[in-house]
Order: C-alpha cells, then structure tokens, then sequence
C-alpha cells in the first residue's frame, strides 16, 4: 500500500531500520540574505501564528514570504525616514551647523518610522 507522499511522487531513502522522505527545497530559495524585517516576521509567525507558519512551510512559500517582507520594509523605512526628514528640516546643512542636534533628531526618525514598519509590516 502506498502512502499519500508516495502517490504525489515522493520517494524514501533508507537510513538504518528507518525510511526517510526525500525532501528538497524550491531551487529559488534562500539566494537572497534573510534581513532584520524577514527574521522578525519569521520569528513572529513562529510564535504567534503557528498554523500560518506551518502552512507556508509545507508550500514552501514561506521564504518568499520572508524576502517579500524584508524588501517592503526597507523600501517603506526609506520612504518613511525621507519624508520625516524633509518635514522637520534635517538636512546637510544642520549636520554642518549642529552635527549632535542632526544625529538626535535623525536617531529620532529612524525609531519612530522603524515602529511604524514593525506596526504595519512585521506583526501584521
């Protein structure tokens, strides 16, 4: 009798007394470096979406998932932190006039706009 595994195609492989499934991943994965924002989602669904993450992981969608987010995110932070600094006038020549003035306000935007992608994007 043939297992459901063996009649999608599946194979086994013997080590020792036990069969093992030959199990691969899809040939586009992990080319691209997984992020900050793609190992915080990954975290988050590992330990408050369980079933979602289960469910990517047998589809193997769960990479492209994670580089998805990690490209959105710092694309969004980019947005974000660039309209913040036009809005409240950190420019160059602030960082030439008062460089610890330029350092606090723009440490200032990057946690403020980094929250909103965490808000938005990562626990989502």
């Amino acid at each position: 009798m043939k297992s459901n595994f063996e009649e999608m195609g599946g194979t086994y492989r013997q080590e020792g007394d036990c069969l093992l499934p030959n199990l691969s991943l899809p040939p586009d994965t992990e080319q691209y470096p997984l992020g900050k924002y793609g190992r915080l989602r990954k975290q988050y669904l590992k330990e408050h979406r369980r079933a979602l993450y289960t469910c990517m992981m047998a589809d193997g969608t769960l990479w492209k998932h994670l580089v998805e987010i990690d490209y959105s995110c710092n694309d969004r932070l980019e947005i974000i932190e660039t309209a913040m600094m036009k809005q409240e006038s950190v420019t160059e020549a602030l960082k030439a006039s008062d460089q610890m003035e330029w350092v606090r306000r723009r440490n200032s935007i990057r946690n403020r706009a980094e929250e909103v992608i965490l808000t938005e994007l990562v626990y989502a």
